[in-house]
């Protein structure tokens, strides 16, 4: 593992990814009119946060009532829309979440069925006790082997140091494994701030060389903002905030990519494309 990001030239810091999570599991319309729901409403969304600077999605597949599902026949067509819509420029990540409903080996088997480009994998929910790391590991290793990129959610800095011993036992088959910092998922009220980041980044933590902050909350531009000035990726999106940082209501996703994208390149960032980040990730075609 390294401090930061592979840097393109002496004292130069890699391009930073926006990465736009649209919808997440639990909110519907009548938590925001725009919030994207089927593959026609993602495929559009992930069009409009293409051309305000995304390089990712991280897509939410849902039943006929709008709850929460893992199908692979669902991803699939989300996918095709998505990709209809912007062709490659955009990485398609789906999610593994549980939220309540589904357990590990239905979270990885919905996986290896959907084959996806990409997924978000929570390190709490596929590995709740050392019972279960064997599992999660033969599961790496097959993601490994199709390809697929696999990044681990981490919700406190305890559970990047429990990554960091899986990945030194030899049960992580990826030598720089992706991964999200999530801040203010289980404070009171779901609000995070910038600070909420330096417990990850502590001199006593493992430091990965490709991670990306995603924050609960208004202040979620300032969060990836300052994730992006010491070396890492953003998302942002419905999923975690509806908010703008003058407090208004965002009109859509797209909203919250423009504000991200102004806030990093006011402060010198370059934007990466999704074909950094898939080189980054090693996910080339």
């Amino acid at each position: 593992m390294t401090a930061d990001r592979d840097a393109t030239g002496p004292g130069l810091i890699a391009p930073t990814a926006i990465a736009v999570a649209p919808n997440g599991g639990r909110r519907g319309k009548q938590d925001h009119p725009a919030l994207p729901i089927g593959p026609q409403e993602l495929a559009r969304t992930a069009a409009a946060c293409l051309e305000a600077g995304a390089a990712m999605i991280h897509t939410h597949v849902r039943d006929r009532d709008g709850g929460h599902l893992l199908d692979a026949h669902a991803y699939r067509e989300t996918t095709k829309a998505i990709r209809d819509a912007v062709g490659e420029r955009l990485i398609i990540q789906i999610t593994s979440e549980a939220i309540g409903r589904y357990q590990p080996a239905e979270q990885m088997a919905v996986v290896r069925a959907a084959r996806p480009e990409a997924v978000s994998l929570a390190l709490r929910e596929l590995v709740p006790d050392a019972a279960h790391e064997t599992d999660f590991a033969q599961f790496l290793s097959c993601l490994k082997s199709e390809r697929i990129a696999p990044q681990i959610i981490l919700y406190a800095p305890e559970e990047a140091s429990a990554l960091a011993a899986m990945q030194q036992r030899g049960l992580v088959p990826f030598d720089d494994i992706p991964v999200l910092y999530v801040l203010g998922r289980y404070t009171p009220g779901q609000v995070s701030r910038p600070a909420d980041l330096l417990p990850f980044l502590a001199q006593d933590r493992p430091r990965f060389a490709h991670w990306m902050v995603c924050a609960f909350g208004r202040q979620e531009t300032a969060c990836v903002t300052a994730g992006a000035l010491l070396g890492g990726h953003a998302r942002v999106g419905f999923e975690n905030n509806f908010t703008l940082a003058d407090g208004t209501t965002a009109k859509d996703n797209a909203a919250l990519v423009t504000a991200t994208k102004g806030a990093l390149t006011g402060c010198g960032v370059r934007i990466a494309q999704a074909n950094d980040l898939r080189a980054a990730w090693s996910i080339q075609g």
